[in-house]
């Protein structure tokens, strides 16, 4: 009895202490899942609502298309550029709503009566992001570095700075700390606004030193934000450089660019009120934008041109009546109307009226489908079908590529030319259209520096083909009137030479120019500040969110 009363004596604490463990288990349990609830470590880029709640000054822009890379010198893509002007400067700087030359990194500068010899003062006081200081000496191996790279490496630098083979810059010298001279082999009248450019943002040597190709995935520079991160085909941060040079600048703390490739979706992202600001607007939604009270609509100055580019080296446009054909053949107005809601005009010449130089007395080719009969004809065109290679992407000065081009198919089969429609991905579709692999394409330029050297040279001159003269143009009078240009120093002289290549290529027919267009970009009502600029980027330093 005594035996079966201890065993029932520890039976029944047993059961207590099994009761015990489960009930501290289930409190355990209760007070361990509470704080991972409450106090998650949980990471964000500034996308959510709530983050932004806490740190109003952070805006979220939106756009069709990721970066190439962050090293402003390797890249020509705007949608790099749209990030890299906020963390480099350049020696000098573009007016805030054109391309009139102020100080930027340069305070002051002297030109020589040869035309021969820049001579820069530095602003003082500049830090690099990573704290090393910006003086002539880094200026020097800025310049060093773009000189020792192949025309692949550094485009920008070799098409600005190099003709017929030659190194316009011979020579780069730090006089002093705060004191750059640039030596020229002849003068270049366009040198200052060069400059200027996106591609030649100022770099830290400590870090494309250390980091070497890899620079553009880290970069650094002196601009008002420093680089934060970077998720591919998502998203680039940046942020507020506290020890920027200019009091007071910038205004916002954060910056994220996040990638939407489609330009609906992008605006649906805007009403909803996830992003702050968004480009590529399509001109059809631009009413709808004007009429809401909570957004505003911003247009962006036209300093652009899309066009219908003929690869003059294949059948059957290594003919220039064919060329002509297609011009007279293309409802131009039609295209505008349709696709551009009036924020556009048709093109004329391979460069847009406001820039300086541009032929006004030069009419275009009228929408005459029986003379382009008539010049297919006398070209002994035999109809066979070409490729006609449509956009895939939107941009500024093609809002629909391939509704455009649809159009154009039936403007070239209503005159016997029959077509089929081909497209690639963006990287694929410009690597092709550089090796001269499509018959006729659809392209587009926003001027860099808004100088006609920068339209007509860069996209036309024999000097660029298999770089920016997609449609391998080569004509020798037209090369010598541009490199005339460049080195003359009379605004009037340059004028004269600039109207007189434009004449030959409307006659030579390279292209079919379709129109200039007003950019569009939308953005809440709170956004401040913003200045939209005809390069297609700008610095983001004067914005702010109220």
């Amino acid at each position: 009895e005594e035996f079966k009363m201890r065993r029932k004596t520890w039976s029944f604490g047993l059961f207590l202490l099994l009761l015990l463990s489960v009930v501290l288990a289930a409190c355990n349990a209760e007070t361990t899942d509470e704080p991972t609830t409450d106090n998650t470590d949980t990471e964000t880029d500034g996308n959510s609502e709530s983050d932004k709640e806490e740190s109003p000054q952070v805006l979220v822009f939106g756009r069709g298309g990721d970066s190439v890379s962050l090293d402003p010198a390797i890249v020509t893509d705007g949608e790099s550029f749209k990030v890299t002007q906020n963390l480099f400067e350049t020696l000098l700087n573009f007016g805030e709503k054109d391309t009139s030359i102020h100080p930027g990194l340069a305070e002051s500068w002297e030109i020589s009566e040869d035309n021969l010899q820049y001579t820069f003062k530095l602003q003082q006081g500049v830090k690099f992001h990573d704290g090393t200081d910006f003086n002539a000496e880094a200026v020097v191996k800025n310049v060093d570095r773009w000189k020792a790279g192949t025309e692949e490496q550094f485009y920008y630098f070799n098409s600005m700075f190099k003709a017929e083979g030659e190194d316009i810059i011979t020579e780069v010298i730090a006089e002093d700390e705060h004191t750059v001279i640039f030596k020229l082999s002849r003068p270049q009248a366009p040198f200052l606004k060069n400059l200027a450019m996106s591609p030649f943002g100022i770099a830290s040597p400590t870090a494309f030193e250390a980091a070497g190709d890899t620079f553009g995935d880290t970069p650094v520079g002196t601009g008002p934000f420093k680089f934060v991160d970077w998720k591919r085909s998502d998203s680039i941060t940046i942020e507020k450089f506290e020890d920027y040079w200019q009091d007071g600048l910038p205004k916002l703390e954060r910056i994220i660019f996040r990638y939407i490739q489609d330009n609906s979706a992008r605006l649906n992202e805007l009403m909803a009120g996830s992003i702050d600001l968004a480009d590529g607007i399509n001109p059809s939604d631009g009413a709808s934008i004007e009429s809401n009270s909570e957004l505003q609509l911003i247009e962006r100055p036209s300093m652009n041109i899309g066009y219908l580019g003929l690869t003059n080296t294949r059948p059957p446009f290594d003919n220039k009546l064919v060329r002509q054909a297609v011009n007279h053949a293309i409802d131009k107005q039609a295209i505008v109307d349709a696709f551009f809601e009036g924020r556009a005009q048709v093109a004329v010449n391979p460069m847009p009226p406001s820039i300086s130089g541009y032929n006004d007395e030069i009419t275009g080719y009228d929408y005459n489908p029986e003379k382009a009969k008539e010049l297919l004809a006398e070209a002994g065109y035999d109809g066979a079908e070409i490729e006609l290679w449509a956009m895939p992407v939107a941009r500024p000065y093609m809002p629909d590529g391939m509704k455009v081009a649809e159009v154009i198919q039936k403007n070239l089969e209503d005159v016997g030319i029959p077509s089929k429609i081909v497209t690639y991905d963006w990287a694929v579709y410009l690597e092709k259209t550089k090796d001269g692999e499509a018959d006729a394409f659809m392209l587009g330029w926003t001027g860099d520096n808004g100088d006609a050297d920068n339209f007509i040279y860069t996209l036309l001159d024999k000097d660029n083909i298999g770089s920016n003269n997609y449609a391998y143009y080569s004509n020798d009078k037209v090369h010598e009137l541009l490199i005339a240009a460049q080195t003359e120093t009379d605004e009037n002289a340059r004028i004269d030479l600039y109207k007189q290549a434009q004449e030959i290529i409307h006659d030579d027919a390279p292209w079919a120019p379709l129109a200039h267009s007003t950019p569009l970009l939308a953005g809440k009502s709170t956004v401040k500040g913003y200045q939209p600029h005809p390069t297609g980027s700008e610095v983001l330093s004067n914005v702010s969110i109220e």
